[in-house]
Protein backbone atom coordinates (compact mmCIF):
# COMPACT_ATOMS: atom_id res chain seq x y z
CA UNK A 1 0.00 0.00 0.00
CA UNK A 2 1.28 3.48 -0.83
CA UNK A 3 0.16 6.83 0.47
CA UNK A 4 1.24 10.03 -1.25
CA UNK A 5 2.04 13.13 0.73
CA UNK A 6 2.35 16.28 -1.31
CA UNK A 7 3.25 19.86 -0.66
CA UNK A 8 0.56 22.33 -1.77
CA UNK A 9 3.24 24.53 -3.30
CA UNK A 10 4.21 21.66 -5.58
CA UNK A 11 0.65 21.21 -6.81
CA UNK A 12 0.81 24.71 -8.25
CA UNK A 13 3.48 23.50 -10.65
CA UNK A 14 0.98 21.37 -12.54
CA UNK A 15 0.10 22.75 -15.93
CA UNK A 16 -1.48 21.58 -19.13
CA UNK A 17 0.80 20.24 -21.90
CA UNK A 18 2.02 22.97 -24.21
CA UNK A 19 1.01 20.89 -27.25
CA UNK A 20 -2.24 18.84 -27.10
CA UNK A 21 -1.50 15.13 -27.38
CA UNK A 22 -3.65 14.32 -30.43
CA UNK A 23 -4.23 17.72 -32.03
CA UNK A 24 -3.07 18.84 -35.49
CA UNK A 25 -0.19 20.80 -33.98
CA UNK A 26 1.12 17.65 -32.28
CA UNK A 27 0.89 15.77 -35.58
CA UNK A 28 2.92 18.53 -37.24
CA UNK A 29 5.54 18.37 -34.49
CA UNK A 30 5.66 14.57 -34.82
CA UNK A 31 6.25 14.89 -38.57
CA UNK A 32 9.06 17.40 -37.96
CA UNK A 33 10.71 15.00 -35.51
CA UNK A 34 10.46 12.16 -38.03
CA UNK A 35 11.89 14.28 -40.86
CA UNK A 36 14.81 15.64 -38.80
CA UNK A 37 15.52 12.21 -37.31
CA UNK A 38 15.48 10.57 -40.75
CA UNK A 39 17.89 13.21 -42.09
CA UNK A 40 20.34 12.63 -39.22
CA UNK A 41 20.14 8.87 -39.75
CA UNK A 42 20.77 9.22 -43.49
CA UNK A 43 23.68 11.57 -42.95
CA UNK A 44 25.26 9.27 -40.37
CA UNK A 45 24.79 6.32 -42.71
CA UNK A 46 26.50 8.07 -45.65
CA UNK A 47 29.28 9.73 -43.67
CA UNK A 48 30.26 6.82 -41.44
CA UNK A 49 28.65 3.43 -42.06
CA UNK A 50 28.52 3.12 -45.84
CA UNK A 51 32.04 4.29 -46.80
CA UNK A 52 33.54 2.07 -44.10
CA UNK A 53 31.38 -0.95 -45.02
CA UNK A 54 29.71 -1.22 -41.62
CA UNK A 55 26.41 -3.12 -41.81
CA UNK A 56 25.03 -2.56 -38.30
CA UNK A 57 21.67 -4.24 -38.67
CA UNK A 58 18.34 -3.31 -40.24
CA UNK A 59 17.52 -2.46 -43.82
CA UNK A 60 20.38 0.05 -43.91
CA UNK A 61 22.76 -2.79 -43.07
CA UNK A 62 21.30 -4.90 -45.86
CA UNK A 63 21.77 -1.99 -48.27
CA UNK A 64 25.48 -1.86 -47.33
CA UNK A 65 25.77 -5.56 -48.16
CA UNK A 66 23.86 -5.10 -51.43
CA UNK A 67 26.21 -2.33 -52.54
CA UNK A 68 29.34 -4.28 -51.59
CA UNK A 69 28.16 -7.50 -53.19
CA UNK A 70 25.99 -6.37 -56.11
CA UNK A 71 26.87 -2.70 -56.57
CA UNK A 72 23.28 -1.54 -56.00
CA UNK A 73 22.69 2.03 -54.81
CA UNK A 74 21.80 1.82 -51.07
CA UNK A 75 18.80 4.17 -51.39
CA UNK A 76 17.27 1.91 -54.06
CA UNK A 77 17.76 -1.17 -51.88
CA UNK A 78 16.11 0.60 -48.95
CA UNK A 79 13.13 1.68 -51.04
CA UNK A 80 12.84 -1.80 -52.55
CA UNK A 81 12.66 -3.34 -49.07
CA UNK A 82 10.78 -0.62 -47.19
CA UNK A 83 7.85 -0.24 -49.57
CA UNK A 84 6.71 -3.91 -49.62
CA UNK A 85 7.38 -4.19 -45.88
CA UNK A 86 5.28 -1.06 -45.33
CA UNK A 87 2.40 -2.59 -47.35
CA UNK A 88 2.73 -5.82 -45.38
CA UNK A 89 2.73 -3.96 -42.06
CA UNK A 90 -0.25 -1.83 -43.12
CA UNK A 91 -2.16 -4.99 -44.00
CA UNK A 92 -1.27 -7.11 -40.97
CA UNK A 93 -0.64 -4.54 -38.21
CA UNK A 94 -3.36 -2.03 -39.00
CA UNK A 95 -3.93 1.40 -40.48
CA UNK A 96 -2.56 3.41 -37.54
CA UNK A 97 0.84 1.75 -37.67
CA UNK A 98 0.96 2.03 -41.45
CA UNK A 99 0.37 5.77 -41.46
CA UNK A 100 3.08 6.39 -38.87
CA UNK A 101 5.55 4.26 -40.82
CA UNK A 102 4.88 5.76 -44.25
CA UNK A 103 6.75 9.03 -43.82
CA UNK A 104 9.90 7.48 -42.37
CA UNK A 105 9.89 4.56 -44.83
CA UNK A 106 9.86 6.91 -47.82
CA UNK A 107 11.88 9.89 -46.64
CA UNK A 108 14.84 8.06 -45.08
CA UNK A 109 15.98 6.49 -48.39
CA UNK A 110 15.36 9.85 -50.07
CA UNK A 111 17.75 11.56 -47.68
CA UNK A 112 20.24 8.73 -48.17
CA UNK A 113 20.11 9.38 -51.91
CA UNK A 114 20.40 13.18 -51.58
CA UNK A 115 23.40 13.06 -49.21
CA UNK A 116 25.31 10.25 -50.89
CA UNK A 117 28.07 12.51 -52.25
CA UNK A 118 28.80 14.44 -49.05
CA UNK A 119 32.50 14.22 -48.06
CA UNK A 120 33.28 11.64 -45.40
CA UNK A 121 35.03 12.80 -42.20
CA UNK A 122 36.95 9.59 -41.44
CA UNK A 123 38.06 6.31 -42.95
CA UNK A 124 38.83 4.78 -39.56
CA UNK A 125 36.25 2.00 -39.08
CA UNK A 126 36.36 2.21 -35.29
CA UNK A 127 35.61 5.94 -35.27
CA UNK A 128 32.99 5.38 -37.96
CA UNK A 129 31.22 2.67 -35.95
CA UNK A 130 31.14 4.87 -32.83
CA UNK A 131 30.10 8.16 -34.41
CA UNK A 132 27.83 6.47 -36.92
CA UNK A 133 26.14 4.68 -34.03
CA UNK A 134 25.73 7.97 -32.17
CA UNK A 135 24.21 9.70 -35.20
CA UNK A 136 21.85 6.86 -36.06
CA UNK A 137 20.84 6.59 -32.40
CA UNK A 138 20.03 10.30 -32.22
CA UNK A 139 18.04 10.09 -35.44
CA UNK A 140 16.08 7.02 -34.39
CA UNK A 141 15.44 8.54 -30.97
CA UNK A 142 13.93 11.63 -32.62
CA UNK A 143 11.81 9.46 -34.92
CA UNK A 144 10.51 7.55 -31.91
CA UNK A 145 9.87 10.86 -30.11
CA UNK A 146 7.71 11.72 -33.08
CA UNK A 147 5.81 8.47 -32.53
CA UNK A 148 6.98 7.26 -35.91
CA UNK A 149 9.05 4.53 -37.51
CA UNK A 150 11.47 4.21 -40.39
CA UNK A 151 9.87 0.92 -41.38
CA UNK A 152 12.23 -1.77 -42.54
CA UNK A 153 12.99 -4.71 -40.28
CA UNK A 154 11.11 -3.02 -37.42
CA UNK A 155 7.93 -4.10 -39.19
CA UNK A 156 9.26 -7.64 -39.55
CA UNK A 157 10.12 -7.67 -35.84
CA UNK A 158 6.58 -6.59 -34.93
CA UNK A 159 5.14 -9.30 -37.17
CA UNK A 160 7.39 -11.90 -35.53
CA UNK A 161 6.30 -10.67 -32.12
CA UNK A 162 2.64 -10.89 -33.10
CA UNK A 163 2.75 -14.38 -34.58
CA UNK A 164 5.59 -16.07 -32.65
CA UNK A 165 4.96 -14.91 -29.09
CA UNK A 166 8.56 -13.71 -28.70
CA UNK A 167 9.29 -10.31 -27.18
CA UNK A 168 9.80 -7.38 -29.55
CA UNK A 169 13.35 -6.73 -28.33
CA UNK A 170 14.30 -10.37 -28.91
CA UNK A 171 12.86 -10.25 -32.44
CA UNK A 172 14.92 -7.13 -33.19
CA UNK A 173 18.07 -8.77 -31.83
CA UNK A 174 17.49 -11.89 -33.94
CA UNK A 175 17.02 -9.89 -37.14
CA UNK A 176 20.06 -7.71 -36.48
CA UNK A 177 22.07 -10.85 -35.72
CA UNK A 178 21.12 -12.22 -39.16
CA UNK A 179 22.26 -9.00 -40.86
CA UNK A 180 25.56 -8.85 -38.96
CA UNK A 181 26.22 -12.55 -39.56
CA UNK A 182 25.67 -11.89 -43.25
CA UNK A 183 28.19 -9.03 -43.02
CA UNK A 184 30.74 -11.49 -41.64
CA UNK A 185 30.22 -13.68 -44.71
CA UNK A 186 29.92 -11.00 -47.41
CA UNK A 187 32.48 -8.54 -46.01
CA UNK A 188 34.69 -9.87 -43.22
CA UNK A 189 34.53 -10.93 -39.59
CA UNK A 190 36.31 -7.71 -38.64
CA UNK A 191 33.63 -5.59 -40.35
CA UNK A 192 30.96 -7.56 -38.50
CA UNK A 193 32.67 -6.76 -35.21
CA UNK A 194 32.67 -3.07 -36.06
CA UNK A 195 28.98 -3.41 -36.91
CA UNK A 196 28.34 -4.80 -33.42
CA UNK A 197 30.01 -1.72 -31.91
CA UNK A 198 27.83 0.56 -34.01
CA UNK A 199 24.70 -1.35 -33.07
CA UNK A 200 25.55 -1.20 -29.36
CA UNK A 201 26.23 2.55 -29.45
CA UNK A 202 23.00 3.14 -31.36
CA UNK A 203 20.98 1.30 -28.72
CA UNK A 204 22.55 3.28 -25.87
CA UNK A 205 21.94 6.62 -27.58
CA UNK A 206 18.30 5.71 -28.32
CA UNK A 207 17.84 4.94 -24.62
CA UNK A 208 19.32 8.32 -23.72
CA UNK A 209 17.03 10.15 -26.15
CA UNK A 210 13.97 8.21 -25.02
CA UNK A 211 14.64 8.32 -21.28
CA UNK A 212 16.24 11.75 -21.17
CA UNK A 213 19.48 13.07 -19.73
CA UNK A 214 18.12 14.09 -16.34
CA UNK A 215 20.09 13.26 -13.19
CA UNK A 216 17.11 12.54 -11.02
CA UNK A 217 17.44 10.30 -7.96
CA UNK A 218 14.92 8.30 -5.97
CA UNK A 219 15.55 7.78 -2.26
CA UNK A 220 14.01 5.18 0.08
CA UNK A 221 14.21 6.08 3.77
CA UNK A 222 13.55 3.64 6.63
CA UNK A 223 13.47 5.23 10.06
CA UNK A 224 11.74 5.14 13.44
CA UNK A 225 11.13 8.89 13.08
CA UNK A 226 9.06 9.08 9.92
CA UNK A 227 6.85 12.01 10.87
CA UNK A 228 9.62 14.56 11.58
CA UNK A 229 11.50 13.38 8.46
CA UNK A 230 8.34 13.77 6.40
CA UNK A 231 7.81 17.28 7.75
CA UNK A 232 11.41 18.24 7.03
CA UNK A 233 11.26 16.95 3.44
CA UNK A 234 7.98 18.75 2.74
CA UNK A 235 9.07 22.05 4.30
CA UNK A 236 12.85 22.20 3.82
CA UNK A 237 13.20 20.44 0.47
CA UNK A 238 9.78 21.47 -0.89
CA UNK A 239 9.31 17.97 -2.27
CA UNK A 240 6.40 15.57 -2.04
CA UNK A 241 6.91 11.99 -0.97
CA UNK A 242 5.13 8.65 -0.83
CA UNK A 243 4.74 6.39 2.20
CA UNK A 244 5.12 2.70 1.38
CA UNK A 245 3.97 -0.05 3.71
CA UNK A 246 6.65 -2.73 4.06
CA UNK A 247 7.42 -5.76 6.22
CA UNK A 248 10.83 -6.67 7.60
CA UNK A 249 12.12 -9.91 6.13
CA UNK A 250 13.83 -11.01 9.34
CA UNK A 251 11.69 -9.45 12.08
CA UNK A 252 8.35 -9.59 10.31
CA UNK A 253 7.59 -6.10 11.66
CA UNK A 254 5.52 -3.69 9.61
CA UNK A 255 7.45 -0.57 8.69
CA UNK A 256 6.82 2.57 6.71
CA UNK A 257 9.26 3.39 3.92
CA UNK A 258 9.45 6.96 2.68
CA UNK A 259 10.05 7.32 -1.06
CA UNK A 260 11.10 10.72 -2.35
CA UNK A 261 12.31 11.80 -5.80
CA UNK A 262 14.81 14.65 -5.93
CA UNK A 263 17.28 16.22 -8.32
CA UNK A 264 20.98 15.43 -8.23
CA UNK A 265 21.78 18.77 -6.57
CA UNK A 266 19.26 18.11 -3.79
CA UNK A 267 20.89 14.87 -2.60
CA UNK A 268 23.26 16.54 -0.08
CA UNK A 269 20.36 18.51 1.42
CA UNK A 270 18.25 15.35 1.66
CA UNK A 271 21.05 13.52 3.48
CA UNK A 272 21.49 16.44 5.87
CA UNK A 273 17.75 16.61 6.57
CA UNK A 274 17.49 12.88 7.31
CA UNK A 275 20.67 12.77 9.40
CA UNK A 276 19.61 15.76 11.48
CA UNK A 277 16.42 13.94 12.46
CA UNK A 278 17.67 10.35 12.68
CA UNK A 279 21.41 9.60 12.31
CA UNK A 280 20.59 5.87 12.31
CA UNK A 281 18.11 6.02 9.41
CA UNK A 282 18.59 3.51 6.59
CA UNK A 283 18.70 5.34 3.25
CA UNK A 284 18.87 3.89 -0.27
CA UNK A 285 19.53 6.28 -3.18
CA UNK A 286 19.36 5.13 -6.79
CA UNK A 287 19.06 6.60 -10.27
CA UNK A 288 15.68 7.39 -11.82
CA UNK A 289 16.04 7.53 -15.60
CA UNK A 290 12.98 9.65 -16.22
CA UNK A 291 10.49 11.28 -13.84
CA UNK A 292 7.21 12.66 -15.17
CA UNK A 293 4.60 14.52 -13.17
CA UNK A 294 4.32 17.11 -10.42
CA UNK A 295 7.46 19.15 -9.85
CA UNK A 296 9.27 17.49 -12.79
CA UNK A 297 8.62 17.14 -16.52
CA UNK A 298 5.13 17.02 -17.98
CA UNK A 299 3.94 13.66 -19.25
CA UNK A 300 4.28 13.52 -23.03
CA UNK A 301 2.96 10.78 -25.29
Amino acid sequence: MAQSTGNPSINKRKREPLIPINGPLRQTVDAIFIIIGSFIMALSFNLFFLPNHIASGGVSGLSVLAQSWLGIEPAFTQWALNIPLFVLGFWLLGRDYGIRSLLGSVILPLFVFLTKDWPIPTSNPLLASIYGGIGVGIGMGLVYRGRGSTGGLTIVAQLLQKYSGLTFSLCVVLLDAIVISSAALVLSLEQALYALIGLYVTGKVIDAIELGFSFTKVAYIISDHNEPITKAILEDLDRGLTKLTAEGGYTGEHRTVLMVVVGQSEIPRLKTVVQSVDPNAFVIISNAHEVLGEGFRNIKA
